[in-house]
């Protein structure tokens, strides 16, 4: 959990983000606005349904499923992981934005929920036609700063807009899937 500033419990602020690091950050993207970068991943089955995702050079990421689902339970399941992630990209996206509005934020909470069907079981369920994937996601905020309710609404309303995954939620994106060579 990230640290907060030796403070008060009235005066408490979340560590900073560096605001010449992110103005520098953001003429650079102003500068290049095709620019496109490719993200990648690698994904191994430990075993059940356990799987290690490797990124980069970090730790590998651990997805696994409930119990109802025939997990293990050591990991929360792909679908806990993308409501996981969208939160982090709005969370990121709120905490860049107050930095660069000069909104200290005291508290910045994410709270996601998804209504998803589970009964196909990866196509070995009830394969009825139905909807696949999450079919409502709702996200709230809670958000402490000295700024009027508005400034807030707005904050969320800019960095919801501009999430790449929530609009990678949003709008279509292809997807291919194939076997390798």
């Amino acid at each position: 959990m990230p640290e907060t500033l030796a403070a008060t419990p009235d005066t408490v602020v979340l560590s900073p983000v560096d605001g010449e690091a992110l103005a520098a950050l953001a003429a650079r993207g102003k500068a290049r606005p095709d620019a496109m970068v490719t993200l990648k991943a690698r994904t191994v089955c430990e075993g059940k349904f356990r799987n290690l995702t490797y990124i980069r050079t970090l730790a590998p990421h651990v997805i696994d499923e409930p119990p109802h689902l025939l997990g293990d339970d050591t990991a929360p399941n792909p679908s806990e992981a993308l409501l996981a992630a969208l939160g982090s990209c709005l969370s990121v996206g709120v905490q860049a934005n107050a930095v660069a509005r000069g909104i200290t934020l005291r508290r910045l909470e994410v709270q996601l929920e998804g209504d998803i069907n589970v009964t196909a079981v990866w196509g070995v369920g009830d394969l009825s036609p139905k909807p696949l994937g999450f079919t409502a996601v709702r996200v709230t905020f809670v958000l402490e700063a000295d700024v009027p309710r508005e400034a807030l609404e707005d904050l969320v309303a800019h960095a919801d807009a501009w999430s790449p995954v929530a609009n990678t939620l949003r709008n279509p994106v292809s997807v291919a899937v194939a076997l390798a060579k």
